[in-house]
């Protein structure tokens, strides 16, 4: 698999952790930074263009999914939501991680760093990315709905 990550600098040792893991483990993995240690650094620009790398994949035909760390997960996946297209989700268990996949065939999961040790994350990534989404109508319906409002703003 394909795997774009992104984080700022409370997810950076995090952020290395999992790229040696995930590479180990047969996936693609694409570091979109940061490259360096910087407290002030904002989160926005990495998640973003993490995310733009997952779209571009997708439409390319390539699977990818992506990774957006932080303090917490929520800035980064507001972030990566901004993407036309991509459907982030903060992840916090392992129930959480699956139903993400399984239910809204999210393309990017968010994980807080501080929240997390690095085993309980990699075993909340793994999950994800092995969870396959479930195809139910349902489940593809409310996303179609999503899809629609994200590209014309009719709610339907």
């Amino acid at each position: 698999m394909r795997i774009h990550i992104a984080t700022d600098h409370a997810g950076l040792d995090l952020s290395h952790f999992l790229i040696e893991e995930l590479t180990k483990a047969g996936h693609e993995l694409f570091d979109h930074g940061p490259k360096e240690y910087d407290p002030l650094d904002d989160y926005p620009a990495f998640c973003i263009t993490g995310a733009l790398a997952v779209r571009a994949d997708e439409d390319a035909g390539v699977e990818a999914l992506g990774i957006v760390l932080g303090g917490s997960g929520n800035g980064e996946q507001i972030a990566a939501n901004k993407v036309h297209g991509i459907r982030a989700a903060l992840v916090w268990n392992l129930d959480t991680a699956r139903l993400a996949r399984q239910h809204n065939d999210a393309n990017v999961v968010a994980v807080g760093a501080r929240q997390h040790d690095q085993a309980q994350v990699l075993e909340l990534i793994l999950a994800f990315i092995a969870e396959p989404y479930s195809q139910d109508e349902r489940h593809s319906r409310r996303i179609g709905k999503i899809a629609t409002y994200e590209q014309t703003g009719e709610i339907l």
